[in-house]
């Protein structure tokens, strides 16, 4: 199978010379057990800053080293100088990082969270898969997510235990379970899903983060918890959550819950609409984390960042407590709503369509957009997005339909009265979002019915939920945080 994968990865290795063990010249190295997660790694570097301590410092980077074990060499990489290198964050380069959210029922931890009895033995599927790319001037950072349920086609891929052959129409989660299987660890079933999502997507991703249910939950403990906005009742028997409209207060294990279900009130029991709704956590959990003085409340600090780097396993890029100390310095400004996050652009499997997606043709222009390294909500000068309309940065950005250059040529027809004629809905373009909810309000010519529109993805949203849809698809592709924030909490 072809691979569209790049090959001219060069990064310095800034702080190589503190390595405590020997490097292996043909293998990536990652470091300890593990769930949603850029908040993972933002989290480890952000709260790593503060600790200048001598002994500190060695506490935490022996933290990140303990339980290492090597990623198997794919064969794209065969030609490639594989010798571990330390991302360095003053190169004004991107980073770009899968997260993989590992569903394990191992140690007592897991099985609390997520429930365990005889089906659930020896599972290991990754639930949640996100592309995050943090942009060069670290001004800010992409995440795509990637539902389980989509059917792909993979490459071959190496694992411990030897390769697994090129796969067909099989379902994305099915990858990292398949190789942990056959692998036996860990790096195995990490090894082929990042191969599988370069072969997919035409990037070079090069470091991985893992983290499980107990890891994200003792993150989030460490940090006192997360207030989150829930715009409906929501009951879930499956996970036991009951949480009522209105801002809340979360806990690791409720938040967890939060991000894991699936059949819950206002769900429609699809893992594309599950995305959309970690996207929405990990943001309230960015914003809890920068709205805390972590950098001077040193004690706080270390027990987040010891919580945080004990719950992941981290690719030997990122595994340094240096160079996650640099990236955080990098990314201490960052404003929150700079964090654009959509769910790649699926449409129903027409072989499976109740239960399987495929991504659908604009699937491309979003990796186009990473590949390029250009903000998923770009702007202009002007404060302009891309397509011309306002940009709110509401933090959850896609490419629909509706964004590609197709459009350019549809838009062309649009009548004098306002009107687009392929919709038949007002044409919205140019409108001003409002600036409590960000959202363009317009008026359905046909049915007379108020349309709200996210500007940053071209999607509907729904009054009721917040929930942004596809115009042309349905599919969810993302959640209207300050939509939700202003009308269902009166935040402002």
């Amino acid at each position: 199978m072809t691979s569209h994968r790049r090959t001219n990865r060069t990064i310095p290795n800034i702080v190589g010379s503190i390595a405590s063990h020997p490097r292996h010249s043909s293998q990536y190295r990652i470091s300890h057990v593990v769930r949603t997660v850029l908040v993972s790694i933002l989290l480890a570097a952000l709260t790593f800053v503060g600790t200048a301590a001598a002994a500190v410092w060695v506490d935490i980077n022996s933290t990140i080293e303990q339980r290492s074990f090597t990623l198997p060499v794919q064969a794209d990489d065969a030609d490639k100088d594989n010798e571990p290198q330390l991302v360095d964050v003053n190169a004004g380069k991107p980073v770009n990082v899968l997260l993989l959210g590992q569903d394990t029922r191992e140690g007592d931890g897991n099985a609390a969270v997520g429930g365990s009895d005889d089906s659930t033995a020896n599972l290991h599927n990754a639930d949640t898969t996100i592309v995050a790319q943090i942009a060069a001037d670290r001004s800010y950072i992409n995440l795509v997510s990637i539902p389980r349920d989509s059917m792909v086609d993979v490459p071959s891929c190496s694992t411990a235990n030897g390769t697994i052959p090129a796969q067909y129409y099989v379902q994305f989660n099915s990858i990292f379970a398949n190789a942990y299987s056959y692998g036996g660890d860990l790096a195995s079933a990490a090894g082929c899903t990042v191969n599988a999502v370069n072969a997919l997507t035409g990037l070079d991703i090069q470091e991985v983060v893992v983290v499980d249910f107990q890891g994200l939950s003792s993150m989030i403990d460490a940090l006192g918890g997360v207030d989150i906005c829930i715009p409906f009742d929501t009951q879930d028997t499956y996970t036991g959550l009951d949480l009522k409209r209105g801002m809340q207060h979360l806990d690791g294990t409720q938040a967890t819950q939060y991000a894991r279900m699936r059949h819950g009130t206002g769900t429609d029991g699809s893992d594309v609409m599950r995305t959309t709704r970690q996207q929405y956590l990990i943001k309230a959990l960015l914003n809890e984390a920068l709205s805390k003085n972590l950098f001077t409340n040193s004690p706080q600090l270390y027990q987040l960042a010891r919580a945080a780097l004990e719950s992941l396993n981290i690719s030997d890029g990122l595994a340094d407590a240096a160079t996650l100390a640099g990236l955080a310095m990098s990314l201490k400004n960052l404003d929150s709503s700079h964090l654009y996050a959509q769910t790649v652009p699926v449409v129903a499997d027409p072989y499976n369509p109740t239960a399987r997606v495929v991504w659908s043709d604009a699937a491309d222009a979003v990796w186009e957009k990473l590949r390029t390294n250009q903000p998923l909500t770009a702007q202009s000068d002007d404060g302009q997005s891309a397509d011309g309309t306002a940009d709110d940065s509401s933090g959850t950005a896609s490419d629909t339909p509706s964004d590609t250059s197709a459009n350019a040529d549809s838009s062309q027809q649009t009548t004098q009265d306002g009107t687009d004629t392929d919709t038949g809905t007002e044409q919205t373009q140019q409108a001003a979002p409002d600036p409590n909810t960000g959202l363009v309000t317009s008026v359905d010519p046909y049915t007379l019915q108020e349309v709200l529109t996210d500007p940053a993805t071209g999607g509907i949203v729904d009054p009721e939920t917040g929930s942004i849809s596809d115009p042309l698809t349905g599919q969810y592709i993302g959640m209207a945080d300050q939509y939700i924030m202003y009308t269902f909490c009166r935040v402002s």
